[in-house]
């Protein structure tokens, strides 16, 4: 490249262009990674696999605090309806991430959604800005078992030198062996194989279910018993009317967080057309019936203004003698932050092998092994620099940009609803082209005649065109200016 030259028009359309839509992964993409084998995804989820994902990544440990916070400064004893519009609004979001799903099944979630429908530069802005939320999200869970494993223990100085946290002098906050040695082990069982990994995050998400079964059926005993005091208070339902209803409900959707985790799956399930929107509504439909019962119940037990902000259920269970039933809560509330924890890391790997095979990252991260036919590369990267992260760093001061990967992940997921909707035929990529091939990669134009590329990526990684390549480019060309012209007259017969 000669020095001093200045951008063209050609050079901004780049970072615009669009990949075409792929129904399917076809084996062999990404067959010139560098280490690679070529072979796609195991196609080994089910409808229950999702579920177990899903509610397991979305119930996390939030839901034992959160009921105290937002009923004291919120919504008081409106409590469960915060919750409902709350899960309304989720629900909205997980319908256009189902949609676009079924369209478009394969790995990357919201990054492959925006490559599609929006532009390269847009999703390479969304591909890093998940891996950075997944992976402050994950290594935040982490540091937070520790704390919760105290109780078992008498006390966080009773803690065993590889469960406490270690305060280092010469750095400002204290190490977690734990949340570090946690990490790797949910990467090795990740590396496993998808289904393994579902099977196992399945059998802790039962338990968690099970706790939050008996919280919700004692705590409606101990109600019964006792004329349900919490719904008695001076200031009735509303205490701070319907405003405090709404913003609790803001605090409250990140407790329904975590949908997205199923939708980073596509590319692996069996039926995706069928399975990803059961998955992710009845992951929704149950998470949402968990939270409101929950709800309805420690608000009953004890007026909100008397509820602790830190431990809600646990402490409205010791009001009324049942000590023991404190340890039950940590139970689940450790169960919550383990599944959590796999949800956060699961994703990670999925979205690297995605930008990798469309040439945004270096082409040895979409290696798929042979045996267990999981990134497994991927995986011990991302889960590396998870477990560094949680061992060295406090990361609730970063919590925050997990918001802002969350909003435009979800923003440019309902922008992409939009094009896919309304975009006409001649602004929406083609359809059939494997993930990281030339034709993935190549601008969409409208020119008279054939325009064959030959495109270099990030990396200077070149691929020419074979002769049958070039004539099927020149067929789908035809075939699209076909398409367009009969949209056109059709429109004119319209007016």
């Amino acid at each position: 490249m000669e020095q001093g030259r200045r951008l063209s028009w050609s050079d901004l359309q780049c970072l615009a262009r669009r990949k075409p839509a792929s129904s399917t992964v076809r084996a062999g993409a990404g067959a010139a990674a560098v280490g690679g084998n070529g072979r796609s995804l195991a196609k080994a989820l089910s409808v229950p696999h999702l579920m177990a994902i899903g509610v397991g990544s979305t119930i996390g440990a939030g839901i034992y605090v959160l009921v105290g916070t937002v009923a004291r400064e919120h919504a008081g004893p409106a409590l469960t309806i915060s919750f409902l519009i709350a899960g309304i609004a989720a629900a909205l979001s997980a319908l256009c991430y189902a949609e676009l799903a079924c369209r478009f099944p394969s790995a990357g979630s919201a990054y492959h959604y925006s490559y599609i429908c929006i532009g390269e530069s847009v999703a390479w802005l969304i591909g890093w800005a998940l891996i950075l939320e997944y992976t402050i999200g994950g290594s935040s869970v982490a540091r937070g078992i520790s704390p919760n494993l105290a109780l078992f223990f008498g006390g966080e100085d009773k803690l065993p030198f590889f469960l406490a946290q270690i305060h280092v002098k010469w750095l400002d906050t204290a190490v977690d062996p734990c949340a570090a040695i946690l990490v790797l082990i949910v990467t090795a069982l990740l590396c496993l194989g998808i289904k393994e990994s579902s099977v196992v995050e399945g059998v802790i998400t039962i338990a968690n279910v099970a706790i939050m079964l008996f919280v919700i059926c004692a705590g409606g005993w101990l109600g019964f018993q006792n004329g349900w005091p919490g719904y008695n208070v001076p200031k009735g339902y509303f205490p701070n009317g319907a405003s405090g209803v709404f913003s609790g409900s803001a605090t409250l959707f990140f407790a329904y967080i975590g949908f997205d985790a199923v939708a980073s799956t596509a590319e692996e399930v069996k039926n995706p057309q069928r399975d990803l929107p059961w998955g992710m509504c009845l992951t929704l439909s149950l998470c949402c019936f968990l939270y409101m019962m929950v709800s309805v119940v420690i608000v009953g037990l004890v007026p909100y203004y008397a509820m602790d902000p830190d431990t809600p259920i646990s402490s409205a269970f010791a009001q009324y003698g049942m000590q023991w039933a404190v340890y039950v809560i940590s139970s689940g509330a450790v169960l919550a932050l383990i599944a959590s924890l796999i949800g956060a890391i699961l994703p990670q790997p999925r979205i690297v092998m995605a930008m990798a095979r469309d040439g945004l990252l270096p082409p040895i991260f979409s290696a798929v092994d042979q045996r267990t036919q999981v990134p497994t590369l991927s995986t011990i990267l991302t889960g590396i620099c998870a477990a560094i992260l949680a061992f060295f760093m406090d990361v609730s001061e970063l919590a925050g940009m997990v918001s802002v990967g969350t909003l435009l992940a979800f923003t440019m997921v309902a922008i992409s609803i939009l094009i896919v909707r309304y975009a006409p035929p001649s602004e929406m990529p083609m359809e059939g082209a494997d993930p990281g091939s030339l034709e993935s990669l190549a601008s969409h134009t409208d020119h008279s005649e054939p325009v064959v590329e030959i495109l270099e990526d990030p990396f200077g990684n070149v691929k020419a065109p074979t002769a049958s390549e070039v004539a099927n480019m020149v067929r789908r060309q035809k075939a699209k200016r076909c398409i367009v012209l009969l949209f056109t007259m059709h429109g004119m017969c319209l007016r």
